[in-house]
Formats: structure tokens, C-alpha cells, sequence
């Protein structure tokens, strides 16, 4: 008989509603009408894997297949862990409670490397076996998706197999492989369902590959650097290349996505308006591996809309993607979806605005319901370094965009910007802070006025794989932190808040970023000294990290702080999203002089190689270009 959490053990824990499930909106299959269970596992709280779009895209998607169940389970919070451990509750489902063990398959998320330790605990907790290499034929498969697969490398030893690229048509056909095995009789085990399933575009199995290190310095590439992955058998391909949906308007979308009871973090309808970015900032892992750019049709969109506010009762829409306001039917779209929804006090909300594409009116068009602050990413403070990372936009865009939100009513704005990046100066930090004077004074001119409001958030660059820095260096600890508080005394100004996030857990994101499989070693030993929710300050032990590491004989500036050799072969190359090495590396080289990359939907082809690799093509309704 299976134990499940009493009233009495919620009553005593932070926020029950996490756990209790039966929301409006979930999916419950029987057992007879179940053929293959799936747990979509996000390995952080409740509020958090609520907010995730993919993961409703995919319960979705799923559970609309016949025999297919796909249930949904969280990273319980410490004070519910604590009490499932006292009361040897395993980790279970929400929708039937079911333990993660009894699954076929339990899929992650991969969307935080700090969130990596968490799903060791989930397993831990869901009663798995640990590594992959020691399931018996009773364990579920475990399998991991998600933008951080296109390095899986740190998490190889525990992952029976990674997902690498868009999901929703892959994983129907994992599910359909998955039906047939079983009534098939699951002849010659797990090994034999592995050996069918790499046949799947899209699938890595990381037990089919050995990885070679260089036992001796190589030119410019030190020892203990990757000489060679490779296949061990001759179904597993050398190079496993991302699925891609090259249509969006050809796959169902979610219209009643599960409405929670509690509070979470993006509380109100989502709807994808399109994937991928063109821009080509050489910061960004998501612009380049989402490429290239698919727009949904406008009356798709539209028609998502009105079915999702009447199956859910929200009364907001966030327009989603990686840069909304280069939607091509943008403003037409804001204004047919507000004149609709109006009435019903439905609002239209944006996230983060482009400064050089921003339009007052569109802005107060979106807030003609609920008005709030605004907020712009200029992400560098000097026009040099915005030119180093490819941002193209100038300080000239940002005070016409400001003095046009002020001019209406605006009076505060929040700032996004990034410390660290390559060939960054003191002066390029202090440019942030005469960046924020700037913004309150251009209020004042507008205006007649002080009182502005400015918020200033900082983050700390970290290098990512398959980004044209994959190169570069990351800062050291103590020169993160030199930064952070020479722009902290620069910023003692009236009305301007400096928010900066922790250095250190910085430095661990930067490790597992461009790490290889070695660091599993590491984080199972983090994971066994405590190591859990590193995405959240108050949990994050920097000592406990920098210990494991050290004890799995690794050095943590060998991953993080090392200037890479162009030659160097890197961990994650036999896993490609389809952009060339050398397009990278020629961003990389253009970078050090600010020379700019334009826009490949406003002009020419810039040669990333992503439409012919992938044999798709960009959309863009408002051109048609199909």
C-alpha cells in the first residue's frame, strides 16, 4: 500500500497548495487507459516549474496521444523533504500520486545548471537508482531536455538519455517506440529499448560514447582537455543533431493549461508568439540555438487567445519569446487582442523592451489596463562594449526611448546590464552609473522635474557553449566581486536602486556551463554533503562546491577562468544546434574590434549556417516569407 502525505504533514509545511495537485486543468488518466506514464519533473519549487511554458506545452502534447499519460512532479521544498524523509514518503506525481519509480520515464528540464544537484535529490527521493549505468529493468528511463542539453556532459552519468532540441514531435515518437517495445515484450531489456531509441533524431545516449582526454599538452591545449568523443557502436551517430518544428502554426498549443490554487511566478495566460532570435548578441546560448526565427500566424495566435481566457479566467496575456517586440505583427496583433479583451479587463503585458525598437504607443497601449513600471536591457553601460557584444543599440535610442515613456507618464525604469564580459574596463562599469544620471536626467528634461526612479539589476557574465564567447575566460571571483562594488559606490545616487546577484554561485554556473562529463564525479559529492536548490541563495554553499570539486582531483579554473585555444575540441561538439564553429569564432574575432553582425531577417544571410544545416527556414508573417 502506498503511503501518501497526510493533512497532518501539510498543515506543518510552507504552502501546501504545492503539493496537493488536483488543479483546475490537470489530466488524470486510468490505468487502463495508460499504456506509458511519464513524470515531467522541473527540479525546482512548485511556483517556478508552474511558470514553465514548455512544460505545459509538452503535458499538452502528450496527453493528448492515446495511452499516453504524462503527469507532473516538483523539487519539494526543504521543510516538505524534511518530513517526506522523517515519514519515508517517496516523491510522487501530482496527478495520482504515484511514486517517481513506478514511472516508464521521469523527464527533466534542463533549464539552470544550477539547479543540477536537485535532480539528484529528486531521484533520491523518487527511489531511482542513482546512476545509469547501475538501473535494473524495473527503473523508469530517465531523460533530460532543455536549452542546457547542448552541453548534457556534467550530468552523463546519471541520464539515460537527453532529448537535444524542441520537443513536441521527438518525444510523441519516443512515447509511440516506447508502445510497441512494450507489447513487443520488452524483448533484451533497457539496452536493447537504448539501441532503438538513438535511431531517433534528436536522442543521445551518453553510455554509447567514450570521451578521450589528451594525456599530454597539445600546442596551445593544455592536458586534460577532450582529444576525441566518439561512438561506441555503429548506431549511435557521431554528431547528434537538435530537433526543430519548422512550422509552429502546424502543432497544438496548450489552450487549457492547468490553473494553480496558489500564487505562482508568471500567474496569467502564456502565449509563444514565436521561437528563435536573429539579433545575434554573442552573449546569448538562446539566440543562437533557437535559431532560426518561426513566427505564429497572427489569427493563430489571436484564436489561441480567446480560447485560452475562456477555459482559464485570467485576465492577462504575456506575449512570449525571445524578443517580443520583433514579432513582425506586433503592433497590430497588441491592438486587435486589447480591443477584443478590453471589456473584460483582460490586459496584454510585454516582458523585457528592445530600446531601439520600443514605441510609446504600443507601451501605453498595453497598459491602457493595468499600468506598471518599464524596463529595457542595454545590458552594457558604454557604446563599446555594446558594440563588443553585438547589443546594436546606442545611448542615443535609450534617451529617445525614456524621454517618449516619460513625456506619457513614466516616471520610473528598470535597467538590465551584464559585469564581466570580455575586454570590460573600469570604465566600461562606470559608464552603467553614468548611464542611470543619464536616464534621471533626461526626466528632468522632459519633465521640469527630479523624482525619477531607477532601477539598476546587474548580473555576472558567465561564458556559454555554442555562443561566439564558448572562448572566452570567465572573470575570477575576486574580480566579480571588485566590479560589483566599484559600480556599487559609483550608483550612491538618489532614487537609483543597484540590484547585483552572488558572485559565487556565478563561478559554479560558469563550471558546469563548459564542463565536461568528469564533473559528475563532483556534483554526486556536492549532492551527498547537502548540496540543493544552489539556485537559491540561502542554500548555496560555495565552500561545499569548491570541495567536491577539488575532491574529484578537478580544478574548478579549468572550467570556468581558462582562455580557450581556437583549436580546442570541446565537450559538447558531438551535440549540435546547427550554427557553425566557424561562424562563432569569427563573431568572436569581430567582437574584439566592435565590428557589428546585422540582422539576418532585415538583410543579408549571415552565414550561421542554422536554415541550411537544419533544412528550415525562417517565418515572418508580416513579409510572408515562407
Amino acid at each position: 500500500m502506498r503511503k501518501k502525505i497526510s493533512l497532518d504533514i501539510l498543515s506543518t509545511v510552507e504552502k501546501p497548495a504545492r503539493y496537493t495537485g488536483m488543479e483546475f486543468g490537470s489530466i488524470i488518466k486510468t490505468q487502463e487507459e495508460t499504456e506509458v506514464a511519464i513524470a515531467l519533473a522541473f527540479p525546482d519549487i512548485y511556483e517556478v516549474g508552474m511558470s514553465y511554458l514548455g512544460f505545459k506545452i509538452l503535458y499538452h502534447i502528450l496527453n493528448l496521444q492515446a495511452g499516453v499519460a504524462a503527469e507532473r512532479t516538483y523539487a519539494p521544498w526543504v521543510d516538505m523533504e524534511a518530513k517526506m524523509r522523517e515519514h519515508a514518503l517517496p516523491l510522487t506525481s501530482l496527478e495520482t500520486m504515484k511514486p517517481l519509480q513506478e514511472f516508464d520515464f521521469v523527464g527533466f528540464t534542463l533549464q539552470y545548471e544550477l539547479s543540477y544537484s536537485n535532480i539528484l535529490n529528486m531521484l533520491d527521493l523518487g527511489g531511482i537508482t542513482m546512476l545509469a549505468a547501475e538501473r535494473g529493468e524495473e527503473d523508469p528511463f530517465i531523460i533530460a531536455g532543455g536549452p542546457c542539453v547542448f552541453n548534457p556532459e556534467p550530468l552523463a552519468d546519471f541520464i539515460d538519455f537527453f532529448i537535444v532540441g524542441e520537443g513536441e514531435e521527438v518525444m510523441v515518437e519516443v512515447m509511440n517506440l516506447y508502445k510497441e517495445w512494450k507489447k513487443a515484450g520488452k524483448p533484451d531489456g533497457r539496452s536493447e529499448f537504448l539501441r532503438q531509441v538513438v535511431k531517433i533524431s534528436g536522442i543521445y545516449v551518453p553510455s554509447f560514447y567514450e570521451v578521450e582526454y589528451l594525456s599530454a599538452a597539445n600546442k596551445d591545449v593544455p592536458m586534460g582537455c577532450i582529444k576525441e568523443v566518439k561512438p561506441l557502436n555503429e548506431i549511435a551517430p557521431a554528431i547528434v543533431q537538435k530537433r526543430i518544428v519548422k512550422d509552429l502554426n502546424t502543432i497544438d498549443f496548450p489552450t487549457k493549461p492547468i490553473v494553480p490554487y496558489g500564487e505562482i511566478v508568471h500567474d496569467r495566460i502564456m502565449l509563444e508568439i514565436f521561437r528563435g532570435c536573429s539579433r545575434g548578441c554573442r552573449f546569448c546560448h538562446a539566440g543562437m540555438v533557437y535559431r532560426p526565427v518561426r513566427e505564429r500566424k497572427p489569427e493563430v495566435l489571436k484564436e489561441l487567445a480567446r480560447r485560452s481566457i475562456d477555459n482559464t479566467g485570467y485576465n492577462e496575456i504575456s506575449l512570449v519569446s525571445l524578443s517580443t517586440a520583433d514579432y513582425s505583427c506586433l503592433e497590430p496583433l497588441i491592438h486587435d487582442l486589447i480591443g477584443e479583451f478590453k471589456d473584460d479587463k483582460v490586459s496584454v503585458s510585454l516582458p523585457s523592451l528592445r530600446i531601439d525598437s520600443f514605441s510609446v504607443g504600443l507601451a501605453k497601449e498595453v497598459q491602457a489596463v493595468r499600468k506598471s513600471g518599464l524596463t529595457f536591457a542595454p545590458e552594457a553601460g558604454s557604446q563599446r562594449m555594446r558594440d563588443v557584444i553585438n547589443k546594436g543599440v546606442t545611448e542615443e535610442d535609450l534617451m529617445s526611448a525614456v524621454g517618449a515613456a516619460f513625456a506619457n507618464g513614466w516616471s520610473h525604469v528598470k535597467l538590465y546590464f551584464m559585469i564581466g564580459l570580455p575586454g570590460e574596463t573600469d570604465e566600461d562599469i562606470l559608464a552603467i552609473a553614468n548611464l542611470a544620471k543619464a536616464v534621471q536626467g533626461k526626466y528632468k528634461e522632459v519633465t521640469g522635474k527630479g523624482g525619477a526612479k531607477v532601477t539598476v539589476s546587474v548580473s555576472s557574465f558567465v561564458p556559454k557553449p555554442y555562443t561566439p564567447f564558448q572562448w572566452v575566460g570567465q572573470n575570477s571571483l575576486a574580480e566579480i566581486n571588485r566590479k560589483q562594488m566599484l559600480l556599487k559606490d559609483a550608483l550612491k545616487i538618489k532614487n537609483v536602486t543597484y540590484q547585483y546577484h552572488d558572485s559565487v554561485t556565478s563561478v559554479i554556473e560558469g563550471v558546469f556551463a563548459r564542463g565536461d562529463r568528469r564533473l559528475g564525479k563532483a556534483l554526486y559529492l556536492a549532492w551527498q554533503r547537502g548540496a540543493k536548490f544552489d539556485g537559491w541563495s540561502e542554500h548555496f554553499s560555495y565552500e561545499n562546491w569548491l570541495k567536491a570539486i577539488s575532491d574529484a582531483g578537478l580544478d574548478k579554473d579549468f572550467y570556468a577562468t581558462r582562455e580557450r585555444a581556437q583549436g580546442e575540441v570541446f565537450p559538447w561538439e558531438h551535440i549540435q544546434p546547427g550554427i557553425s564553429r566557424a561562424f562563432l569564432w569569427n563573431e568572436y574575432q569581430k567582437s574584439k574590434s566592435g565590428e557589428l553582425t546585422g540582422d539576418c531577417r532585415n538583410g543579408d544571410c549571415v552565414g550561421c549556417g542554422a536554415c541550411p544545416t537544419l533544412e528550415a527556414k525562417i517565418i515572418d508573417w508580416k513579409s510572408n516569407a515562407l
